[in-house]
């Protein structure tokens, strides 16, 4: 009988490292990723049956990795391995498809219960978190997380711009001009309401686009 297939995803390489050497013992793991884009990229030609990724990801963020590999593949079962111990979080990575979210806090058997539960059709969420989502729901049954929206191609240059990479750069990663990649940013800045470019990268911030702000920020 053939092995699951599953992929990893996560910009810290010896917790990555660390989950290989685990889940190989049970999984088939054709690939390891340290940024989401790489990601997002390979995916499709590897099949995996689940993938195990980061919120917090180099050159596309965990969250929108999620959005775009369920378009790309439907069945696959995404599991959250992440810092957050946040519960709006977590309800968003499962409106974005997720099967399972725990925190990196927690014992290597907990994350493979959260794979094999994922692979049943399950969803896991650790306990927790599962239980502050309850709460939340309780206070506030319409849920609505506090954010204003962007579009995907926005989010994708907000990050970008937010890890201290020139519009050059970013323009390659993307494959666009750089007067696009200008646009995008400017036209943010106007929907949003921020006069300077340090505003805009902390809201990226708040979004989990980042980890943390850069320290030099050049409008």
């Amino acid at each position: 009988m053939s092995k699951f297939r599953i992929l990893l995803a996560d910009d810290h390489t010896f917790l990555l490292q660390a989950c290989e050497k685990m889940l190989e013992l049970e999984f088939d793991i054709p690939a390891v990723f340290t940024d989401g884009r790489a990601l997002l990229e390979a995916a499709p030609a590897l099949k995996p049956d689940a993938i195990v990724l980061d919120i917090g990801m180099p050159l596309l963020n965990g969250l929108d990795a999620a959005r775009e590999l369920k378009k790309l593949l439907p069945r696959v079962k995404l599991i959250f391995l992440t810092m957050y111990p946040d519960p709006e979080l977590a309800r968003e990575a499962i409106q974005a498809g997720a099967s399972g979210y725990l925190l990196k806090t927690s014992a290597a058997s907990e994350l493979l219960k959260a794979i094999k539960e994922a692979l049943k059709g399950r969803l896991y969420v650790t306990p927790a978190i599962a239980k502050a989502m309850e709460d939340s729901f309780i206070q506030n049954p319409v849920f609505k997380r506090v954010s204003r929206e962007l579009t995907p191609r926005q989010r994708e240059v907000l990050q970008l711009l937010a890890e201290g990479r020139p519009m050059k750069e970013a323009a390659y990663i993307l494959d666009v001009s750089t007067r696009t990649i200008a646009f995008h940013k400017y036209r943010m800045m106007e929907q949003l309401g921020f006069k300077s470019s340090a505003e805009l990268i902390q809201f990226a911030v708040t979004q989990h686009l980042v980890s943390q702000r850069p320290e030099f920020v050049s409008d």
